[in-house]
């Protein structure tokens, strides 16, 4: 199947009202759209900004084929109902898996976490958005059990918001443990009001979200190279379509 026969990959995140944070998941939405010339790349959102999922899918002509990819980096409320109704709404969409967790994300993390000056003996909190969805818990702790492959420090896991313990008290639980430093990982797409609550969360510093801002693309170093987030994205869309 050649691109421009494709499904469309209708690329649907949270939202966030942060402008920072718009730019980066423009820039990962180009990004994808650069690895695959011809595809059909849609933005669309589950909260917070506009177009809606829903208005996106309304959009498309009658019988058009669409795979709606979670720019989410779990399985949660937003992609086991709202994504699920959206697709369900007509036979030719389907829905591909959330973005985490994944060995990828761990490479991220990690080098996110070695930016902001990672020690091996820091203590670290993976601060995720949060989900009152059972799975949700189950993926950050795959996550954080992947970002343990790579790094020697003890991982202690925080939430924002609909699950404990909130990342405050993750941070102050490895501190009660004797650690002298703690580091917190955003678990977090792209900035936004979740990432501003972790500089407020007691960590002596805080890395930065999955997606970093620069010319070469959403997640790169100087020095470039492919987006590894856009390859997630074009990943997951393919395993959508081979289901």
């Amino acid at each position: 199947m050649s691109p421009t026969t494709a499904p469309v990959l209708i690329a649907c995140a949270h939202g966030t009202r942060s402008g920072d944070g718009q730019q980066r998941l423009f820039q990962l939405r180009a990004a994808v759209a650069a690895q695959q010339p011809g595809l059909n790349v849609l933005e669309a959102y589950v909260d917070v900004q506009h177009p809606a999922l829903t208005e996106v899918i309304a959009a498309l002509p009658a019988g058009t084929p669409a795979v709606v990819v979670p720019l989410l980096l779990s399985v949660g409320y937003h992609v086991q109902v709202d994504i699920a109704r959206a697709v369900a709404s007509r036979p030719e969409l389907k829905a591909a898996a959330p973005l985490g967790p994944d060995p990828q994300l761990a490479r991220l993390l990690h080098d996110r976490l070695l930016a902001a000056g990672l020690e091996a003996d820091d203590g670290v909190v993976l601060a995720a958005a949060g989900s009152s969805v059972p799975d949700a818990d189950e993926d950050v702790r795959e996550m954080a059990r992947l970002l343990g492959s790579l790094i020697p420090n003890r991982i202690g896991i925080g939430y924002g918001a609909s699950a404990e313990p909130a990342v405050p008290d993750a941070v102050a639980g490895l501190r009660a443990e004797g650690f002298a430093r703690v580091v917190i990982a955003s678990y977090l797409l792209a900035p936004g009001f979740f990432h501003q609550q972790l500089l407020k969360a007691g960590g002596d510093a805080v890395a930065g979200p999955l997606l970093q801002a620069g010319q070469k693309g959403p997640d790169q170093p100087a020095g470039g190279g492919s987006s590894a987030l856009a390859e997630l994205v074009v990943e997951r869309y393919r395993a959508a379509l081979a289901r």
